[in-house]
């Protein structure tokens, strides 16, 4: 299987603007924002999707959490965030790689989609 998007970025294969980086996971802007802030944050584990993550992959899932709260202080984003997790192709899914979208400084509407 070909290696994904975020492998090849974690890899530096592909650039990126990266905003931080440990050895969990990477952060990255995305190329096509949806807010004046949106980043994601990908995990250094390839997993492909939330719904196939098992038991032992706990402590990084609640790390992508962590990560996005310490970043969202960092940025200021004080107003209000938001975090999305797409799984499969009805869930908007783009890329076999979970990752965490942190969207911000826009109002956010509900219901998403």
């Amino acid at each position: 299987m070909p290696k994904t998007i975020f492998q090849r970025i974690i890899d530096r294969e592909i650039p990126a603007k990266i905003e931080h980086e440990d050895d969990l996971c990477i952060v990255l802007h995305d190329i096509q924002p949806q807010a004046p802030v949106h980043l994601l944050i990908v995990p250094k584990k390839l997993v492909p999707r939330v719904g196939e993550a098992t038991a032992a992959d706990q402590a990084l899932l609640g790390h992508l959490l962590l990560t996005a709260g310490v970043l969202a202080q960092k940025l200021n984003l004080a107003r209000g965030f938001r975090l999305v997790i797409n799984h499969g192709p009805d869930g908007g899914e783009s890329v076999p790689h979970l990752h965490v979208h942190l969207l911000a400084q826009r109002p956010l509407s509900w219901p998403p989609g």
